[in-house]
């Protein structure tokens, strides 16, 4: 009929759709916690039904393979007294604070210089494009033909993984800075120190913390690669002892327990972000 719209109509179909699926529309807070419940509900439901099952023989999947949810829940008292999870926790969380700071007291001065300095930053730039490229797992025999098998080889290898991911972040970051903040401090007579130090730093200081900020994140994901060998401590030991001898719940509970660990960290970083820069989170 004329004025009807057809049911077969492209525009009516976009617009129905457009009521619920829109392009950077802003989401209420309900709708944020339900839509991000909904895929983990579905993840838990799928795990428990192929892990369902009296016997081992009626699961989908294995026990040794793939435990079932309360499964993995009831293996948390062994997991937390026979396996001391809170001190390996303290011992990985140790060994990631200290190969930050190593990485970070490398590739930050080096990264600044870089970025302030084109010479240097022509020097240095063939090695970061290089390291761009490394395989990091391939790091851990090198580590351990360098450093052995005690705790400077994970402190090291985790220092060598923070540079290669830190030194081309911070090193954007100063490039970012625009040219006329430098023609500017030349104008009022600031040297080349000075520039550097008071008007390349600061302007760049807000990037380069986000930069501080995800590094130290990915540091959570080599954390397991660094703790493969001499596996006496930590949470990686842990999760490849469990591999080896069992339990296997113990592996998915300590995967829960890093990836906790590692948010939990990223909003102390958050917050210190809103502290430090309030400005960013107004302009926002």
């Amino acid at each position: 009929m004329p004025g009807s719209e057809s049911k077969d109509d492209p525009n009516t179909a976009a617009s129905r759709s457009g009521r619920w699926l829109r392009i950077r529309e802003t989401v209420p807070a309900w709708q944020l916690w339900v839509l991000g419940v909904i895929p983990i509900a579905a993840l838990l439901g799928l795990w428990t039904l192929l892990t369902s099952g009296a016997t081992p023989e009626a699961r989908w999947i294995s026990p040794t393979i793939l435990p079932s949810p309360m499964e993995v829940v009831r293996s948390l008292p062994s997991l937390w007294f026979d396996r001391a999870l809170t001190r390996n926790l303290v011992v990985s969380l140790y060994r990631v604070l200290a190969g930050f700071a190593v990485g970070v007291a490398i590739a930050f001065p080096l990264a600044l210089m870089m970025g302030g300095f084109s010479k240097i930053k022509a020097m240095f730039n063939p090695l970061a494009v290089f390291g761009a490229y490394l395989p990091i797992p391939a790091l851990v025999p090198l580590t351990l033909s360098l450093l052995g098998t005690g705790e400077r080889q994970k402190v090291g290898f985790l220092a060598i993984a923070f540079i290669v991911y830190l030194l081309p972040l911070i090193v954007e970051a100063v490039d970012k800075v625009d040219q006329v903040y430098l023609k500017t401090a030349y104008t009022v007579g600031a040297n080349r120190w000075q520039t550097v130090l008071k008007v390349l730093l600061p302007i760049a200081w807000p990037d380069i913390y986000q930069s501080l900020r995800l590094g130290f994140g990915v540091g959570w994901s080599y954390i397991i690669l660094a703790e493969m060998v001499d596996i006496g401590r930590g949470l990686g030991g842990i999760i490849i002892t469990s591999q080896r001898r069992g339990p296997r719940e113990h592996i998915y509970v300590v995967l829960l327990v890093i990836v906790a660990l590692a948010y939990l960290t990223d909003r102390v970083w958050a917050l210190g972000g809103r502290y430090l820069f309030p400005y960013r989170r107004a302009r926002r």
